[in-house]
Protein backbone atom coordinates (compact mmCIF):
# COMPACT_ATOMS: atom_id res chain seq x y z
CA UNK A 1 0.00 0.00 0.00
CA UNK A 2 1.21 3.83 -1.12
CA UNK A 3 2.52 4.82 2.42
CA UNK A 4 0.85 8.46 1.59
CA UNK A 5 -2.48 7.21 0.66
CA UNK A 6 -5.03 9.78 2.20
CA UNK A 7 -8.79 9.87 2.67
CA UNK A 8 -8.63 13.42 1.39
CA UNK A 9 -7.43 12.28 -1.80
CA UNK A 10 -10.86 10.17 -2.90
CA UNK A 11 -12.28 14.09 -3.22
CA UNK A 12 -9.85 15.59 -5.28
CA UNK A 13 -10.34 12.67 -7.59
CA UNK A 14 -13.68 13.32 -8.02
CA UNK A 15 -13.71 16.83 -8.25
CA UNK A 16 -11.19 16.91 -10.79
CA UNK A 17 -13.05 13.80 -12.98
CA UNK A 18 -16.40 15.07 -12.72
CA UNK A 19 -16.84 18.62 -11.30
CA UNK A 20 -20.52 19.16 -12.00
CA UNK A 21 -21.90 16.14 -10.96
CA UNK A 22 -23.98 16.23 -8.14
CA UNK A 23 -21.85 14.99 -5.13
CA UNK A 24 -24.47 14.71 -2.39
CA UNK A 25 -28.21 15.55 -2.02
CA UNK A 26 -30.35 16.47 0.78
CA UNK A 27 -34.03 15.35 1.28
CA UNK A 28 -35.26 18.15 -0.42
CA UNK A 29 -33.48 17.60 -3.79
CA UNK A 30 -30.69 20.26 -3.37
CA UNK A 31 -27.46 19.38 -4.21
CA UNK A 32 -23.87 20.26 -4.30
CA UNK A 33 -21.46 19.63 -7.05
CA UNK A 34 -18.08 17.82 -6.21
CA UNK A 35 -16.62 21.15 -7.40
CA UNK A 36 -18.85 22.94 -4.77
CA UNK A 37 -18.03 20.49 -1.96
CA UNK A 38 -14.14 20.46 -3.03
CA UNK A 39 -14.49 24.55 -2.30
CA UNK A 40 -16.69 24.17 0.87
CA UNK A 41 -13.70 21.21 2.39
CA UNK A 42 -10.70 23.48 1.09
CA UNK A 43 -12.18 27.09 2.83
CA UNK A 44 -12.69 24.74 6.04
CA UNK A 45 -9.13 23.21 6.01
CA UNK A 46 -7.65 26.59 5.25
CA UNK A 47 -9.32 27.93 8.27
CA UNK A 48 -8.14 25.02 10.23
CA UNK A 49 -4.88 25.55 9.31
CA UNK A 50 -4.25 28.94 10.06
CA UNK A 51 -5.52 28.30 13.62
CA UNK A 52 -2.77 25.98 13.80
CA UNK A 53 -3.95 22.68 13.26
CA UNK A 54 -2.35 20.19 11.37
CA UNK A 55 -1.21 16.42 10.92
CA UNK A 56 -1.89 14.45 14.17
CA UNK A 57 -4.31 17.11 15.64
CA UNK A 58 -8.03 15.67 16.24
CA UNK A 59 -11.30 18.06 15.16
CA UNK A 60 -14.64 17.44 16.76
CA UNK A 61 -17.58 17.80 14.81
CA UNK A 62 -21.51 18.16 16.33
CA UNK A 63 -23.58 18.89 13.31
CA UNK A 64 -26.86 17.04 12.14
CA UNK A 65 -26.19 15.32 8.74
CA UNK A 66 -26.10 17.82 5.99
CA UNK A 67 -23.72 19.42 3.25
CA UNK A 68 -22.13 21.21 5.96
CA UNK A 69 -21.22 18.20 8.15
CA UNK A 70 -20.14 16.28 4.89
CA UNK A 71 -18.10 18.95 3.82
CA UNK A 72 -16.38 19.58 7.61
CA UNK A 73 -15.63 16.03 7.35
CA UNK A 74 -13.49 16.55 3.83
CA UNK A 75 -11.93 19.67 5.36
CA UNK A 76 -10.99 17.66 8.33
CA UNK A 77 -8.87 15.30 6.77
CA UNK A 78 -7.49 18.46 3.94
CA UNK A 79 -5.85 19.68 7.13
CA UNK A 80 -4.42 16.58 8.03
CA UNK A 81 -5.85 16.19 10.99
CA UNK A 82 -8.61 13.45 12.51
CA UNK A 83 -12.13 13.96 13.05
CA UNK A 84 -14.21 13.15 16.04
CA UNK A 85 -17.78 13.03 15.15
CA UNK A 86 -20.26 12.90 18.16
CA UNK A 87 -23.95 12.53 18.03
CA UNK A 88 -25.58 15.67 18.12
CA UNK A 89 -28.76 14.26 19.71
CA UNK A 90 -26.74 13.14 22.60
CA UNK A 91 -26.58 14.83 25.35
CA UNK A 92 -24.38 17.96 26.22
CA UNK A 93 -22.23 17.04 28.69
CA UNK A 94 -21.31 13.20 27.16
CA UNK A 95 -20.62 15.07 23.79
CA UNK A 96 -18.01 17.27 25.74
CA UNK A 97 -16.53 14.41 27.58
CA UNK A 98 -15.98 12.58 24.50
CA UNK A 99 -14.39 15.93 22.73
CA UNK A 100 -12.26 16.72 25.79
CA UNK A 101 -11.01 13.01 26.21
CA UNK A 102 -10.01 13.33 22.30
CA UNK A 103 -8.25 16.46 23.03
CA UNK A 104 -9.36 17.82 19.90
CA UNK A 105 -8.10 20.97 19.21
CA UNK A 106 -11.23 23.02 17.10
CA UNK A 107 -14.85 21.40 16.80
CA UNK A 108 -17.23 22.65 14.31
CA UNK A 109 -20.94 22.80 15.76
CA UNK A 110 -24.20 23.82 15.42
CA UNK A 111 -24.95 27.05 17.30
CA UNK A 112 -27.37 25.92 20.06
CA UNK A 113 -24.58 23.18 20.76
CA UNK A 114 -21.49 25.53 20.97
CA UNK A 115 -23.37 27.44 24.10
CA UNK A 116 -23.57 24.39 25.82
CA UNK A 117 -20.69 23.34 25.15
CA UNK A 118 -18.89 26.11 26.51
CA UNK A 119 -21.33 25.64 29.96
CA UNK A 120 -20.26 21.84 30.20
CA UNK A 121 -16.60 21.99 28.86
CA UNK A 122 -14.89 19.38 31.65
CA UNK A 123 -11.10 20.50 30.57
CA UNK A 124 -8.43 20.20 31.22
CA UNK A 125 -7.87 23.72 29.91
CA UNK A 126 -9.78 26.05 27.79
CA UNK A 127 -12.32 24.48 25.03
CA UNK A 128 -11.61 23.87 21.56
CA UNK A 129 -12.22 26.58 19.23
CA UNK A 130 -15.44 26.41 17.45
CA UNK A 131 -16.43 26.91 13.73
CA UNK A 132 -20.73 27.72 14.04
CA UNK A 133 -22.55 26.03 11.34
CA UNK A 134 -26.37 27.82 11.39
CA UNK A 135 -28.34 30.24 12.45
CA UNK A 136 -30.95 29.03 15.33
CA UNK A 137 -30.29 29.58 18.94
CA UNK A 138 -28.31 32.13 20.67
CA UNK A 139 -24.02 30.63 20.11
CA UNK A 140 -22.75 33.35 22.09
CA UNK A 141 -19.49 34.07 21.01
CA UNK A 142 -17.91 32.36 17.90
CA UNK A 143 -14.15 32.16 16.44
CA UNK A 144 -15.38 31.86 13.30
CA UNK A 145 -19.08 31.01 11.22
CA UNK A 146 -19.09 29.00 8.61
CA UNK A 147 -20.63 31.11 5.60
CA UNK A 148 -17.51 33.71 6.44
CA UNK A 149 -15.44 30.69 6.06
CA UNK A 150 -16.58 29.68 2.17
CA UNK A 151 -16.54 33.68 1.53
CA UNK A 152 -13.27 33.86 1.92
CA UNK A 153 -10.80 34.17 -0.77
CA UNK A 154 -7.28 33.52 0.68
CA UNK A 155 -4.69 31.78 -0.73
CA UNK A 156 -4.90 28.15 0.91
CA UNK A 157 -1.50 26.90 2.46
CA UNK A 158 0.24 24.04 1.28
CA UNK A 159 -1.01 20.56 1.15
CA UNK A 160 0.11 19.25 4.94
CA UNK A 161 2.51 15.87 4.77
CA UNK A 162 0.44 13.15 4.95
CA UNK A 163 0.75 9.17 5.63
CA UNK A 164 -1.31 6.26 5.16
CA UNK A 165 -0.52 5.68 9.10
CA UNK A 166 -1.66 8.61 10.11
CA UNK A 167 -5.05 8.28 11.97
CA UNK A 168 -8.44 9.80 9.94
CA UNK A 169 -10.87 9.60 12.55
CA UNK A 170 -11.98 8.62 16.04
CA UNK A 171 -15.29 6.71 16.90
CA UNK A 172 -16.29 6.61 20.35
CA UNK A 173 -18.06 3.68 21.75
CA UNK A 174 -20.04 2.36 24.84
CA UNK A 175 -17.59 1.72 27.61
CA UNK A 176 -18.67 -0.84 30.23
CA UNK A 177 -16.98 1.33 33.06
CA UNK A 178 -19.72 4.65 32.22
CA UNK A 179 -16.56 6.21 30.18
CA UNK A 180 -17.33 5.77 26.55
CA UNK A 181 -14.28 4.84 24.16
CA UNK A 182 -12.40 6.41 21.67
CA UNK A 183 -11.41 3.80 18.45
CA UNK A 184 -8.57 4.81 16.76
CA UNK A 185 -8.49 4.24 12.86
CA UNK A 186 -5.75 4.77 10.41
CA UNK A 187 -6.50 6.30 6.16
CA UNK A 188 -4.55 2.56 6.31
CA UNK A 189 -7.33 1.20 8.39
CA UNK A 190 -10.31 2.80 6.27
CA UNK A 191 -8.48 1.77 2.98
CA UNK A 192 -8.01 -1.75 4.00
CA UNK A 193 -11.45 -1.49 4.09
CA UNK A 194 -12.91 0.25 0.81
CA UNK A 195 -10.04 -1.65 -0.98
CA UNK A 196 -11.94 -4.65 -0.74
CA UNK A 197 -15.45 -2.76 -1.67
CA UNK A 198 -14.33 -1.71 -4.15
CA UNK A 199 -13.08 -4.79 -5.71
CA UNK A 200 -15.47 -6.65 -3.99
CA UNK A 201 -18.89 -5.49 -4.38
CA UNK A 202 -18.77 -4.10 -8.23
CA UNK A 203 -19.61 -3.72 -10.16
CA UNK A 204 -20.06 0.18 -10.05
CA UNK A 205 -21.76 2.19 -12.21
CA UNK A 206 -21.19 6.28 -12.85
CA UNK A 207 -25.30 6.56 -12.42
CA UNK A 208 -25.14 5.33 -8.62
CA UNK A 209 -27.00 7.20 -5.92
CA UNK A 210 -25.06 6.23 -2.53
CA UNK A 211 -27.94 6.36 0.64
CA UNK A 212 -26.55 7.67 3.41
CA UNK A 213 -28.44 6.29 6.56
CA UNK A 214 -26.11 5.46 9.00
CA UNK A 215 -25.05 8.31 11.00
CA UNK A 216 -21.91 9.75 10.92
CA UNK A 217 -20.30 9.03 14.87
CA UNK A 218 -21.55 5.14 13.82
CA UNK A 219 -18.76 2.93 11.43
CA UNK A 220 -21.44 2.43 8.80
CA UNK A 221 -21.22 6.05 7.36
CA UNK A 222 -17.21 5.08 6.35
CA UNK A 223 -19.08 3.54 3.34
CA UNK A 224 -21.32 5.87 2.28
CA UNK A 225 -19.01 8.39 2.55
CA UNK A 226 -15.88 7.17 1.14
CA UNK A 227 -16.94 4.74 -1.54
CA UNK A 228 -19.85 7.14 -3.07
CA UNK A 229 -16.62 9.53 -3.15
CA UNK A 230 -14.63 7.36 -4.73
CA UNK A 231 -16.75 6.23 -7.35
CA UNK A 232 -17.42 10.07 -7.57
CA UNK A 233 -21.40 8.86 -7.43
CA UNK A 234 -24.01 11.07 -5.37
CA UNK A 235 -24.67 10.27 -1.66
CA UNK A 236 -27.94 10.84 -0.75
CA UNK A 237 -28.50 12.52 2.83
CA UNK A 238 -30.95 10.66 4.62
CA UNK A 239 -31.51 12.77 8.41
CA UNK A 240 -32.30 11.23 12.01
CA UNK A 241 -36.35 12.02 11.21
CA UNK A 242 -36.53 10.35 7.71
CA UNK A 243 -34.23 7.79 8.55
CA UNK A 244 -36.78 5.89 11.52
CA UNK A 245 -39.97 6.35 9.55
CA UNK A 246 -40.16 3.53 7.83
CA UNK A 247 -42.88 5.03 5.57
CA UNK A 248 -41.63 8.03 4.34
CA UNK A 249 -38.02 6.08 3.88
CA UNK A 250 -40.21 3.56 1.45
CA UNK A 251 -41.30 6.25 -0.46
CA UNK A 252 -38.15 7.85 -0.50
CA UNK A 253 -36.36 4.93 -2.04
CA UNK A 254 -39.00 4.72 -5.24
CA UNK A 255 -38.48 8.36 -5.90
CA UNK A 256 -34.79 9.39 -5.22
CA UNK A 257 -33.22 6.10 -7.05
CA UNK A 258 -31.23 4.78 -4.92
CA UNK A 259 -29.05 2.66 -6.12
CA UNK A 260 -27.15 1.35 -2.93
CA UNK A 261 -28.29 0.52 0.86
CA UNK A 262 -26.41 0.11 3.71
CA UNK A 263 -27.96 0.06 7.03
CA UNK A 264 -28.38 -2.15 10.11
CA UNK A 265 -30.93 -4.87 9.69
CA UNK A 266 -33.65 -3.39 11.99
CA UNK A 267 -34.57 -0.56 9.27
CA UNK A 268 -35.06 -2.84 6.61
CA UNK A 269 -37.02 -5.24 8.40
CA UNK A 270 -38.78 -2.25 9.61
CA UNK A 271 -39.23 -0.95 6.19
CA UNK A 272 -40.69 -4.40 5.14
CA UNK A 273 -43.49 -4.13 7.41
CA UNK A 274 -44.26 -0.15 7.27
CA UNK A 275 -42.45 1.20 4.00
CA UNK A 276 -45.34 0.04 1.26
CA UNK A 277 -42.34 -1.58 -0.68
CA UNK A 278 -43.75 -3.17 -3.97
CA UNK A 279 -42.78 -6.94 -4.93
CA UNK A 280 -40.03 -6.68 -7.76
CA UNK A 281 -39.87 -2.53 -8.33
CA UNK A 282 -37.66 -1.59 -10.89
CA UNK A 283 -36.91 1.23 -8.37
CA UNK A 284 -35.27 -0.57 -5.80
CA UNK A 285 -31.43 -0.82 -4.86
CA UNK A 286 -29.24 -2.76 -7.09
CA UNK A 287 -26.68 -3.66 -3.64
CA UNK A 288 -27.90 -4.39 -0.40
CA UNK A 289 -25.23 -4.42 2.50
CA UNK A 290 -26.28 -4.85 5.80
CA UNK A 291 -24.50 -5.29 9.25
CA UNK A 292 -24.44 -3.72 12.98
CA UNK A 293 -26.49 -6.50 14.49
CA UNK A 294 -28.19 -9.83 13.95
CA UNK A 295 -31.00 -9.73 11.06
CA UNK A 296 -33.23 -12.79 12.42
CA UNK A 297 -34.30 -14.79 9.28
CA UNK A 298 -38.49 -14.14 9.00
CA UNK A 299 -37.61 -10.39 8.53
CA UNK A 300 -34.83 -11.00 6.35
CA UNK A 301 -37.03 -13.51 3.82
CA UNK A 302 -39.73 -10.73 3.84
CA UNK A 303 -37.03 -8.12 2.40
CA UNK A 304 -35.72 -10.99 -0.04
CA UNK A 305 -39.09 -11.24 -1.29
CA UNK A 306 -39.70 -8.00 -1.75
CA UNK A 307 -36.07 -7.33 -3.32
CA UNK A 308 -35.35 -10.16 -5.28
CA UNK A 309 -33.09 -8.70 -8.03
CA UNK A 310 -30.85 -7.11 -5.84
CA UNK A 311 -27.60 -8.36 -4.11
CA UNK A 312 -27.03 -8.83 -0.58
CA UNK A 313 -24.37 -9.09 1.71
CA UNK A 314 -24.45 -9.79 5.83
CA UNK A 315 -21.42 -7.59 6.68
CA UNK A 316 -19.70 -8.33 10.26
CA UNK A 317 -17.34 -6.30 11.71
CA UNK A 318 -16.68 -4.35 15.31
CA UNK A 319 -15.87 -0.66 15.10
CA UNK A 320 -12.21 -1.64 15.79
CA UNK A 321 -11.91 -3.41 12.36
CA UNK A 322 -14.54 -1.90 10.65
CA UNK A 323 -15.64 -4.82 8.12
CA UNK A 324 -13.83 -7.80 8.47
CA UNK A 325 -15.93 -10.91 7.31
CA UNK A 326 -19.02 -10.70 4.61
CA UNK A 327 -21.27 -13.15 3.40
CA UNK A 328 -22.89 -12.89 0.17
CA UNK A 329 -26.70 -14.13 0.46
CA UNK A 330 -28.15 -16.56 -2.02
CA UNK A 331 -30.95 -15.74 -3.68
CA UNK A 332 -33.38 -18.51 -2.26
CA UNK A 333 -33.39 -19.16 1.35
CA UNK A 334 -34.76 -22.45 2.15
CA UNK A 335 -38.05 -22.03 4.11
CA UNK A 336 -37.00 -24.65 6.60
CA UNK A 337 -33.80 -22.43 7.76
CA UNK A 338 -34.57 -20.69 11.40
CA UNK A 339 -31.16 -19.82 12.14
CA UNK A 340 -29.58 -16.63 11.41
CA UNK A 341 -27.46 -15.77 8.51
CA UNK A 342 -23.52 -16.48 8.68
CA UNK A 343 -21.24 -13.64 8.91
CA UNK A 344 -19.21 -15.04 6.04
CA UNK A 345 -15.51 -15.43 5.08
CA UNK A 346 -12.70 -13.13 6.39
CA UNK A 347 -12.18 -10.29 4.07
CA UNK A 348 -9.14 -9.93 2.73
CA UNK A 349 -6.01 -9.23 3.30
CA UNK A 350 -7.13 -9.70 6.87
CA UNK A 351 -6.69 -12.77 8.89
CA UNK A 352 -9.24 -14.56 10.84
CA UNK A 353 -8.78 -17.67 14.04
CA UNK A 354 -11.53 -19.42 15.99
CA UNK A 355 -9.40 -19.39 19.60
CA UNK A 356 -10.15 -20.38 22.95
CA UNK A 357 -9.16 -18.09 26.06
CA UNK A 358 -5.68 -19.04 26.18
CA UNK A 359 -5.59 -18.03 22.34
CA UNK A 360 -5.21 -21.63 21.38
CA UNK A 361 -7.54 -22.50 17.94
CA UNK A 362 -10.72 -24.57 18.33
CA UNK A 363 -11.09 -27.41 15.51
CA UNK A 364 -13.88 -26.35 12.88
CA UNK A 365 -17.13 -26.85 14.24
CA UNK A 366 -16.12 -25.62 17.89
CA UNK A 367 -17.33 -22.83 19.54
CA UNK A 368 -14.65 -19.96 20.19
CA UNK A 369 -13.97 -16.33 19.78
CA UNK A 370 -13.62 -14.67 16.76
CA UNK A 371 -10.15 -12.84 16.54
CA UNK A 372 -8.73 -10.70 13.50
CA UNK A 373 -5.32 -9.45 12.17
CA UNK A 374 -3.94 -7.37 9.04
CA UNK A 375 -4.25 -3.63 8.34
CA UNK A 376 -7.67 -3.17 8.89
CA UNK A 377 -7.67 -3.24 13.01
CA UNK A 378 -7.60 0.10 15.01
CA UNK A 379 -4.29 1.51 16.27
CA UNK A 380 -6.08 0.85 19.72
CA UNK A 381 -8.48 2.96 22.07
CA UNK A 382 -7.12 6.98 22.31
CA UNK A 383 -5.63 7.51 25.88
CA UNK A 384 -6.56 3.84 27.12
CA UNK A 385 -2.99 2.24 27.04
CA UNK A 386 -4.13 -0.64 29.38
CA UNK A 387 -7.22 -1.69 27.44
CA UNK A 388 -5.72 -1.29 24.40
CA UNK A 389 -3.20 -3.85 25.77
CA UNK A 390 -5.96 -5.73 26.68
CA UNK A 391 -7.50 -5.87 23.20
CA UNK A 392 -5.08 -7.92 21.86
CA UNK A 393 -2.96 -10.63 22.19
CA UNK A 394 0.07 -11.97 20.44
CA UNK A 395 0.67 -15.44 19.12
CA UNK A 396 4.03 -17.22 19.13
CA UNK A 397 4.89 -16.06 15.98
CA UNK A 398 4.33 -12.43 16.87
CA UNK A 399 1.69 -11.43 15.32
CA UNK A 400 -1.19 -9.17 17.14
CA UNK A 401 -4.56 -10.23 16.86
CA UNK A 402 -7.55 -8.61 18.26
CA UNK A 403 -10.37 -9.96 20.12
CA UNK A 404 -13.71 -9.56 19.07
CA UNK A 405 -15.56 -10.68 22.15
CA UNK A 406 -17.59 -12.34 19.40
CA UNK A 407 -18.33 -16.14 19.75
CA UNK A 408 -18.45 -17.66 16.59
CA UNK A 409 -18.41 -21.44 14.85
CA UNK A 410 -16.31 -22.30 11.58
CA UNK A 411 -18.36 -24.26 9.30
CA UNK A 412 -14.71 -25.90 8.25
CA UNK A 413 -15.01 -23.98 4.75
CA UNK A 414 -14.05 -20.78 6.95
CA UNK A 415 -17.51 -19.64 6.72
CA UNK A 416 -18.71 -18.57 10.15
CA UNK A 417 -21.93 -18.67 12.26
CA UNK A 418 -22.33 -15.78 15.37
CA UNK A 419 -23.18 -17.31 18.45
CA UNK A 420 -23.22 -14.29 20.66
CA UNK A 421 -21.31 -12.14 22.79
CA UNK A 422 -18.69 -13.07 25.30
CA UNK A 423 -19.07 -10.25 27.56
CA UNK A 424 -22.24 -7.71 28.48
CA UNK A 425 -21.81 -5.97 25.42
CA UNK A 426 -24.95 -5.99 22.82
CA UNK A 427 -25.95 -4.07 19.73
CA UNK A 428 -29.51 -2.58 19.17
CA UNK A 429 -30.03 -0.84 15.44
CA UNK A 430 -26.58 -1.59 15.10
CA UNK A 431 -25.41 0.78 18.02
CA UNK A 432 -23.18 -1.22 20.14
CA UNK A 433 -23.77 -0.68 24.01
CA UNK A 434 -22.04 -1.86 26.69
CA UNK A 435 -24.97 -2.56 29.58
CA UNK A 436 -22.54 -1.50 32.15
CA UNK A 437 -22.33 2.32 30.59
CA UNK A 438 -26.36 2.28 31.33
CA UNK A 439 -25.72 0.50 34.40
CA UNK A 440 -23.45 3.60 35.50
CA UNK A 441 -25.90 6.20 34.75
CA UNK A 442 -28.47 5.11 36.82
CA UNK A 443 -25.87 4.89 39.92
CA UNK A 444 -25.75 8.85 38.91
CA UNK A 445 -29.29 8.72 40.31
CA UNK A 446 -29.36 9.54 43.77
CA UNK A 447 -31.91 7.73 45.25
CA UNK A 448 -30.47 4.63 43.38
CA UNK A 449 -29.23 1.51 45.41
CA UNK A 450 -28.90 -1.16 43.29
CA UNK A 451 -28.86 -1.37 39.27
CA UNK A 452 -28.85 -3.78 36.77
CA UNK A 453 -29.73 -4.20 33.17
CA UNK A 454 -30.00 -7.14 30.79
CA UNK A 455 -30.78 -7.09 27.03
CA UNK A 456 -33.48 -9.31 25.59
CA UNK A 457 -34.04 -9.99 22.09
CA UNK A 458 -37.29 -9.12 20.14
CA UNK A 459 -38.55 -9.82 16.79
CA UNK A 460 -36.76 -6.87 14.99
CA UNK A 461 -33.54 -6.47 17.88
CA UNK A 462 -33.22 -6.26 21.16
CA UNK A 463 -34.66 -4.64 23.86
CA UNK A 464 -33.18 -2.72 27.49
CA UNK A 465 -34.81 -3.55 30.63
CA UNK A 466 -33.60 -2.02 33.76
CA UNK A 467 -33.87 -2.83 37.32
CA UNK A 468 -34.19 -1.26 39.91
CA UNK A 469 -33.79 -0.91 44.31
CA UNK A 470 -34.28 2.22 45.41
CA UNK A 471 -32.51 3.24 48.81
CA UNK A 472 -34.94 3.46 51.80
CA UNK A 473 -37.76 6.62 51.56
CA UNK A 474 -37.09 7.25 47.71
CA UNK A 475 -39.55 6.56 45.42
CA UNK A 476 -38.99 5.07 41.93
CA UNK A 477 -40.84 7.01 39.20
CA UNK A 478 -40.48 5.43 35.45
CA UNK A 479 -40.71 8.95 34.41
CA UNK A 480 -38.32 10.39 36.19
CA UNK A 481 -35.87 7.73 35.75
CA UNK A 482 -36.10 7.76 31.71
CA UNK A 483 -35.61 11.47 32.26
CA UNK A 484 -32.63 11.02 34.55
CA UNK A 485 -31.14 8.16 31.70
CA UNK A 486 -31.83 10.77 28.62
CA UNK A 487 -29.75 13.14 30.42
CA UNK A 488 -26.72 11.00 30.43
CA UNK A 489 -26.81 8.82 27.55
CA UNK A 490 -27.87 8.88 23.77
CA UNK A 491 -31.67 7.88 22.93
CA UNK A 492 -30.64 4.41 21.70
CA UNK A 493 -29.27 3.58 25.23
CA UNK A 494 -32.09 4.96 27.52
CA UNK A 495 -33.93 1.26 28.88
CA UNK A 496 -36.68 0.66 26.99
CA UNK A 497 -38.17 -0.95 30.48
CA UNK A 498 -37.85 0.28 34.17
CA UNK A 499 -38.72 -2.01 36.64
CA UNK A 500 -38.41 -1.63 40.25
CA UNK A 501 -38.04 -4.07 42.82
CA UNK A 502 -37.54 -3.91 46.51
CA UNK A 503 -34.27 -6.09 46.14
CA UNK A 504 -32.25 -7.32 43.27
CA UNK A 505 -32.02 -10.90 42.85
CA UNK A 506 -28.18 -12.27 43.60
CA UNK A 507 -26.41 -15.04 43.78
CA UNK A 508 -24.31 -16.87 46.83
CA UNK A 509 -21.35 -14.83 46.13
CA UNK A 510 -23.92 -11.38 46.38
CA UNK A 511 -23.62 -10.72 43.10
CA UNK A 512 -26.00 -9.29 40.82
CA UNK A 513 -28.54 -12.64 39.38
CA UNK A 514 -28.61 -11.60 35.61
CA UNK A 515 -29.86 -14.66 34.72
CA UNK A 516 -32.86 -14.58 36.94
CA UNK A 517 -33.51 -10.95 36.22
CA UNK A 518 -33.09 -12.06 32.12
CA UNK A 519 -36.19 -15.02 32.66
CA UNK A 520 -37.41 -12.13 34.56
CA UNK A 521 -37.26 -9.62 31.72
CA UNK A 522 -38.74 -12.40 29.42
CA UNK A 523 -41.91 -13.66 31.75
CA UNK A 524 -42.59 -9.57 31.50
CA UNK A 525 -42.78 -9.23 27.63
Amino acid sequence: MDGRRHLSELLDRAAARRPNHPAIEDETGRSWTYAELAHAADRLATRLSRWGVGRGDRVGLVLPKGFEAVAAIHGILRAGASYVPVDPAAPTGRGAGILADGGVKAAVVAPDWAASLRRRWPGPGPGPRLVLVGEEGAPGPSDADWDDILEDDAPSPLPPARAVDDLAYILYTSGSTGQPKGVMLSHRSAFCFLDWCDQTLGPWDDADRFASHAPFHFDLSVFDLFQSCRRAATLLLIGEGLGKDPARLGAFLASRRVSVWYSAPSILALLTRYGGLEPDDRSTPRLVLFAGEVFPVGPFRDLRTLWPRATMWNLYGPTETNVCTAYRVPEGIPPERAEPLPIGSVCAPLRARVVDELGQDVPAGALGELVIAGPGVMRGYFGRAELSARAFFRDSGGASWYRTGDLVVDDGAGCYQFHGRRDRMVKKRGYRIELGEIEAALYRHEGVDRAAVVAKPDEWSVSIAAFLAMKPGCKGSIIAMKQHCAGLLPPYMVPDTITFLSDLPTTSTDKVDYQGLKHLAASRT
